[in-house]
């Protein structure tokens, strides 16, 4: 368990509520933006090392999972090393630092801290989920609906029918914004153009050499995409609906379970049906799939009876909810994966898989196929990267690396379920609700991860490790064993 005995000592306490602050700033923006997250955990970070500094007492005790870390972490810098292309891999390294979270909220959370981050991010999820929904009734960006010979974005592709949404990193609602943005461009120098074709979003560079117009006619917005909260990228914020959404869910069966419908069960499933309609509102097929399984999880190990029936019929609901939602937004074919994403997710998975035996200890390096993704096979140009952890990590760190990650997910979730048995029966239902949560999530996580590389989206990462640290702080948990 761990040694919390110094959070409230005179010299540490302005340490103590430094970290907590930071780790309040990371919760409220962890589902929207990654910067003021990180920001926050840096903030947190400090008031760890003045509480340090101050009591001589890190706040930690040895944990399993600490070899496990540790290998990984070394195994990862010896691939970076190695590495076909050295100087991208090793700048690479520094996203190693989000295991830093783990260790972060296990020496500054309690279980009554652990509730309140918890309640925090649940209630700053819904208000992404809210804006989701708004977002899609007003509407982005502008319907082209054509293109002068001479415009500059016929070098795009960008034909009629298709979506302009923001011009240099900024949101745009009109062919006149379009115009006045591109009149404010920098000349000969590279921007992005961001473009919405069949539900899909993707962003083109493009560079113009003197002042010109759009060239372009329109004015409809578009209804028809995949919505993203206050971010821009509707993958990461799938995944972190994913995981909120099955703590609430975690929250409101325990309490159901251990108390009935009371008020806390509302108010927790209430946020988790919200939560869950903004992960269908990214029409995200693999991560709705997932969160189902995440979702089941948490149900059987907390319902019985007709109760596991209800929550099954739910969970169908969302599932043709979901399906309606891809329909609408995506390629006709993409409910029965016909589409051109998932042809050419098969593509890239292919050639991924027939190159791992070429580098299969150390692998290739983290981010090296960037460089060389047309020369290695790999079709296409928007992708770069396998869509899949457990490949991902092969081809990049080689089958060690592979091995090893699966090794820290098995013990993680034994651990969890262990930790949320030992708390189901007991008074505490809010921590046995975190418990379930969390355990629901890392299996949606890992559902995902199959087919989304969602353990090297940094913002996704951070979220992991950040509920791992959150399940370690529970005093359910034996972190000597798993």
């Amino acid at each position: 368990m761990t040694m919390v005995t110094n959070r409230e000592s005179p010299r540490g306490k302005l340490g103590q509520q430094i970290a907590l602050t930071g780790l309040v700033i990371y919760v409220v923006f962890a589902p929207h933006s990654v910067a003021a997250s990180t920001i926050g955990v840096g903030i947190a970070g400090l008031g760890w090392v003045i509480r340090t500094t101050r009591t001589g007492k890190l706040g930690l005790t040895r944990s399993c999972f600490d070899l496990i870390i540790v290998l990984s972490l070394l195994w990862t810098a010896a691939s970076a090393v190695l590495s076909e292309e050295p100087r991208i891999s090793i700048a690479k390294l520094q996203a190693s630092w989000c295991v830093f979270i783990f260790y972060l909220t296990r020496a500054t959370l309690n279980r009554r801290t652990s509730l309140l981050l918890v309640a925090l991010l649940i209630v700053s999820g819904s208000a992404g989920a809210l804006y989701s929904a708004f977002d899609l009734l007003r509407g982005r960006g502008v319907v082209i609906e054509s293109i002068a010979p001479d415009s500059p974005f016929r070098q795009l592709g960008i034909q009629p029918g298709d979506t302009i949404w923001r011009v240099a990193g900024k949101r745009v609602y009109s062919i006149a914004e379009i115009d006045e943005r591109l009149s404010a461009a920098p000349l000969n120098a590279p921007f992005s153009i961001g473009i919405i074709s069949r539900g899909e979003q993707v962003e083109r560079p493009i560079a113009i050499s003197q002042p010109v117009s759009s060239g372009l006619t329109g004015t409809l917005h578009n209804h028809r995409f995949r919505a993203s909260g206050w971010t821009r990228h509707y993958e990461t914020f799938a995944e972190l609906m994913q995981m909120i959404a099955l703590l609430a869910l975690g929250l409101a069966l325990a309490h159901l379970r251990n108390h009935g419908p009371n008020k806390y069960f509302r108010v927790a499933l209430a946020a988790a049906a919200l939560l869950t309609m903004g992960l269908v509102f990214t029409a995200m097929r693999t991560v709705v799939v997932a969160f189902v399984i995440g979702a089941t999880v948490v149900a059987l190990r907390s319902l019985r009876g007709a109760l596991k029936i209800a929550v099954t019929f739910a969970l169908f609901f969302v599932l043709a909810f979901a399906a309606v939602v891809v329909w609408e937004t995506r390629d006709r074919n993409a409910l029965l994966l016909g589409d051109p994403s998932s042809a050419l997710r098969e593509q890239v998975a292919r050639v991924g898989v027939s190159r791992i035996a070429i580098h299969p200890i150390f692998g290739h390096g983290m981010d090296a196929m960037q460089r060389h993704w047309s020369e290695w096979g790999f079709p296409g140009s928007d992708m770069l990267h396998l869509h899949s952890t457990p490949l991902q990590l092969a081809f990049d760190r080689g089958l060690p690396m592979l091995a090893l990650w699966t090794w820290m997910m098995i013990a993680f979730w034994l651990f969890i379920a262990r930790a949320e048995r030992n708390a189901a029966d007991l008074s505490d239902t809010h921590s046995y609700g975190i418990l379930l949560g969390t355990l629901g999530a890392l299996t949606a996580f890992l559902a995902s991860s199959l087919v989304n590389y969602n353990y090297g989206d940094a913002e996704v990462a951070m979220m992991f490790w950040f509920l791992m640290g959150i399940a370690a702080s529970t005093d359910y948990t034996d972190l000597s064993s798993v």
